[in-house]
């Protein structure tokens, strides 16, 4: 996958993608990252990128003419799916990660400052938001995107299976993990992650992804597949609660 990033600051980026899983990905040629500065394109004798907005405000907004001059650039027929990471955006999920991760090219736009001129904006095909909270600016959801989706695009991860047994893909959270030594500080491992029977393994996962997903995030069951013998061990940990010996 091609993933271009446009950004006033793409220093921001070396560490993030030069590194790690990214960073090995890139290396093996699965995935192609390419930095675009928004500045080298401003038409201003000073590469100003933002001014003040009409109708007066607070702050400064992203000129329309720098990024749009990139945007041409880059994808001028427009061959990458143009993704603007703003609060207003529709909130990244593990489905849409999913559905993103099959594309064969992505380009990240990146805002700053108080906004990004509107009709920049209608050069894009969708708004990301990583969270009801603002940031300084879009380069650090710009990472969080690619690094979530790009844990789906096969050969990214050691694992195949990896993606598709982490927190949120099967709508519950994920189990507690354990490795060696079987013993540390006087805690032990669970005796049946020991014992060799994959079944009552992966019973003993599938309860403690409930159970954690009951106590953290309980509006997340309404919507998770549960068969009968999960909602049985839901029901046992309600019973628990109000048991007046416990």
């Amino acid at each position: 996958m091609r993933i271009d990033i446009l950004t006033i600051f793409p220093e921001m980026f070396a560490g993030v993608l030069g590194e790690s899983m990214l960073g090995r990905a890139a290396r093996a040629g699965i995935l192609d990252f390419r930095l675009h500065n928004i500045r080298d394109y401003s038409e201003n004798k000073h590469h100003n990128t933002d001014d003040y907005p009409f109708g007066g405000g607070v702050g400064m907004v992203m000129m329309a003419q720098p990024i749009c001059s990139c945007l041409q650039a880059v994808d001028g027929d427009h061959e990458a799916l143009r993704i603007a990471m703003l609060p207003r955006g529709k909130t990244l999920r593990v489905g849409m990660a999913q559905a993103l991760s099959g594309q064969e090219r992505l380009l990240l736009l990146c805002g700053h400052y108080e906004g990004i001129d509107e009709r920049a904006l209608e050069q894009m095909d969708m708004e990301v938001s990583i969270g009801d909270y603002v940031l300084t600016g879009g380069e650090l959801p710009a990472m969080v995107l690619i690094d979530c989706v790009s844990r789906f695009i096969p050969g990214v991860l050691g694992s195949a299976d990896s993606a598709e047994d982490e927190s949120f893909t099967h709508g519950l959270l994920e189990y507690p993990q354990y490795t060696r030594p079987a013993e540390f500080c006087g805690k032990q491992v669970p005796e049946v992650l020991l014992n060799g029977n994959h079944a009552h393994i992966a019973r003993w996962r599938r309860d403690m992804s409930l159970k954690a997903t009951k106590e953290a995030r309980p509006e997340l069951l309404a919507a998770a597949a549960l068969d009968k013998k999960d909602k049985a061990f839901l029901q046992s940990l309600e019973n628990a609660q109000i048991d007046p010996n416990k």
